[in-house]
Formats: C-alpha cells, sequence, structure tokens
C-alpha cells in the first residue's frame, strides 16, 4: 500500500502540490510529457531550487504563452479532460478536485456546480497544477493519500476576480467544512481552493496511530516568503502499516428446541441492548432429529452476567457454554456526512491502508420511511453522495 501524506507545513496550494511530488522524485521530464495529453498546449513548466527557511525546496511556474485566465464551466473543464490521453486514474482524481472546487463554489455564490464559472481555478495555470499533481501521483504509484490537519492564515484579505475576499477565502473554508484544519494567526493565505480541493477530494483524511514508513520526501514550496513559518508543503511518500486492533471477548451460546420462534428477535434485541457485541441464530438438528436453533452471542467479558440473566430470562434454555475468545478489528471511527438528506451518521473504516466510509443502516432506513423512498435507491444513493463528496464531521 504505498501512500503520499501531504504535510501542510505553510499550507497548500496546486502548484506546490506538484513541486512536492517532482522534489521527492518524480522525474519533470516525465510530468512534462504526461502534462502533454491534455492536448491544449501554449504552456511550459520552469522549475526552479529555492530556499525557505533554510529548506531546500523545489518551485514551479506554469508559464503560458497566451496568459493565464480563462472563464470555463465544470463542463468545458470535464470535456477537456475526458477526451484528453490521460490515463483513468489520472482522470478521475483531476475531476474529483474539480467537483469539489465547483460544489463549493455553488454554495458560496449562491448557483448550482453546472452554473459556476471558473475564474482563477479555470486559469491555464490552475488546471496544469491539478491535473499535473494527480498526474504525479499516477507516477508515483499511489494508492491512497492523507494529510496532516491543513493549515489556515487568518486576518487578511486578497484580491480574486469576485472582489476582496477574507483569509481563508470563502471557498477554501467551504471545501474544508468537515476536515481537521488548523486557523493560524498567519495573515497570509496559505491554504488556496485549489490546494484545499485536493486533500478534501483525494484524502483518506489525517494519520492517527498509523505507522508510516517513509521512502522518499520532497518539499514544494509556495511562491511567497513568510516570517512566521516556511511557506512550504511537504509530501512524504512511503507505505502504511495500519495497527490491528483487537480484544478479548467471551462466546455465549444455548441450543433449544421447545421455544416459540415469535420471541427470537426481541431476544437479540435484549442481548444487544446487555452490550452484546453480536448475537445470531443459526438452525440445527438436535437429539432425536428434533429441529432446533444455536443462540450464538459474543460480548466483552464484563456484560457476561447481564447477557446470562437475559438468557436466563427470556428463553427456555437449562444451560449455557461459555468460551473464552479473542477478535481482530479493522480501524474505524463514527462520524456525520452531509448529504442531500441531511446530516447522516456514518461509519469510517480503514481497510489496505485506504479509509471507506458508508452510511450506517439504521440511518438508512429512517431515511427510506421518512421520505418513503426504497431503502435500497436511500442505499445507493448515500453511497455515491460519500463517494462523490468526501465526508467529515460537520
Amino acid at each position: 500500500m504505498r501512500i503520499a501524506y501531504l504535510d501542510t507545513v505553510g499550507g497548500i496550494a496546486g502548484d506546490m502540490t506538484m513541486a512536492a511530488f517532482v522534489s521527492a522524485g518524480v522525474p519533470f521530464d516525465e510530468l512534462q510529457k504526461g502534462l502533454s495529453a491534455l492536448g491544449i498546449g501554449g504552456f511550459e513548466l520552469q522549475a526552479r531550487h529555492v530556499m525557505r527557511n533554510a529548506v531546500d525546496a523545489l518551485h514551479i511556474d506554469v508559464v503560458a504563452a497566451g496568459g493565464h485566465h480563462a472563464h470555463r464551466r465544470m463542463a468545458d473543464i470535464e470535456r477537456m479532460i475526458n477526451t484528453s490521453s490521460l490515463l483513468p486514474r489520472v482522470k478521475e482524481r483531476a475531476l474529483a478536485v474539480f467537483g469539489v472546487i465547483a460544489r463549493a463554489e455553488a454554495t458560496v455564490h449562491g448557483t448550482t456546480p453546472e452554473k459556476v464559472h471558473f475564474h482563477e481555478v479555470g486559469a491555464l495555470d490552475s488546471i496544469v497544477d491539478i491535473t499535473g499533481s494527480a498526474l504525479c501521483m499516477e507516477i508515483a504509484g499511489i494508492d491512497a493519500v492523507y494529510s496532516s490537519p491543513v493549515k489556515l492564515g487568518s486576518g487578511a484579505t486578497i484580491g480574486t476576480r469576485h472582489g476582496t475576499m477574507p483569509v481563508p477565502a470563502p471557498a477554501t473554508i467551504e471545501i474544508l467544512k468537515g476536515y481537521p484544519a488548523v486557523l493560524t494567526a498567519v495573515p497570509h493565505e496559505l491554504t488556496t481552493p485549489t490546494g484545499a480541493a485536493i486533500i478534501r477530494a483525494l484524502s483518506a483524511g489525517v494519520l492517527a496511530e498509523e505507522r508510516l514508513v517513509a521512502e522518499s520526501i520532497g518539499y514544494g514550496a509556495g511562491t511567497n516568503e513568510f516570517p512566521e513559518l516556511p511557506n512550504l508543503l511537504r509530501v512524504i511518500i512511503g507505505t502504511l502499516e495500519t495497527p490491528r486492533e483487537g480484544e478479548d471477548v467471551v462466546i455465549i451460546e444455548t441450543n433449544i428446541d421447545d421455544m416459540n420462534p415469535q420471541a427470537y428477535p426481541y431476544v437479540i434485541e435484549r442481548l444487544l441492548q446487555a452490550g452484546a457485541h453480536d448475537a445470531y441464530l443459526v438452525p440445527v438438528v438436535m437429539k432425536k432429529g428434533r429441529p432446533g436453533i444455536l443462540l450464538s452471542t459474543m460480548a466483552e467479558r464484563r456484560h457476561l452476567d447481564a447477557i446470562v440473566a437475559v438468557l436466563y430470562r427470556e428463553t427456555s434454555t437449562i444451560g449455557l457454554r461459555i468460551q473464552q475468545s479473542g477478535r481482530l478489528k479493522l480501524p474505524r471511527r463514527h462520524l456525520e456526512v452531509r448529504t442531500s438528506f441531511g446530516t447522516v451518521k456514518a461509519k469510517a473504516v480503514v481497510r489496505d491502508g485506504r479509509e471507506v466510509v458508508a452510511p450506517e443502516y439504521e440511518e438508512c432506513r429512517r431515511i427510506a420511511a421518512e421520505k418513503n423512498i426504497p431503502l435500497l435507491d436511500v442505499m445507493r444513493r448515500l453511497e455515491q453522495e460519500i463517494r462523490e463528496g468526501g465526508a467529515g464531521a460537520p
């Protein structure tokens, strides 16, 4: 599992991301050649080494022959990327970044993503920065992206095509809603909308207890120098070792052949309320050929007395089997995500180094009942929105 860790030492921007990957070992010539697949021409990349607080870093400029600025809609950018000869995963990552920006701009300006006019982000250099960053990840063989909490400046303003805006820019803070960020006292724009969108669209989140084995490190420099901190994005390319989570549990089982089956759903509900991790039924054939039910419950030992009490009170069993056991589980966290149905509870599980987010079943069931929509349609729609829009706590 090869990952890229984006360490926002001094924030993040599109050019900083591309430069950091080249600094970490992505061949500059291969990047330039790969960008020619966009089929737009009229630009070249210029790379130079700069010092930021005594750290050697790379800065990349996109030099356009006909000027940088153009007004483009999302459909124009989608057409440009989809009709290019870029590899599928490069297209997917680049379009995901643009999609995040389009949705944020639509929210800020009170319109729809389809009607958003990209100004700064529609400029040639921004298109190259975003596509080039996605291309760098492909060249480096990156399977997943993580980041540090995103550094933001504050207490300043910047000039844009829409006029003077506060720092962080409205689109930037909209993009990062639900993603860990640090609002510093640095009066400069540390993170641009493009940089924020790269993280929001492509990052699986911040690292916690995972063990990162670094293979290469690169530094991408921003244009300006700040006295408060080095204007750098550090990318660490390597592998991620996720620690296994485990715990001791007890398995409580009993065979029953003389109980009204209508009671079993109630029994399982009571067992879960008593602290069981799981409870399930298995049809079995018992002695003398009688059909029966194997009722199995798994719980932590501290809940054993409560589980036993439920089984003796609510079932016809006269004996239990108890086994000491253990279980391994993937790292997980509970969170809330914004969707078209409102805020929905979800679960994030780390699988093969990638965080996978899925809505909780009970939430899907609640929405299906409230909206009178088929449950499977609700589940598919929520899963699609989470994939396309990222996930985070509100």
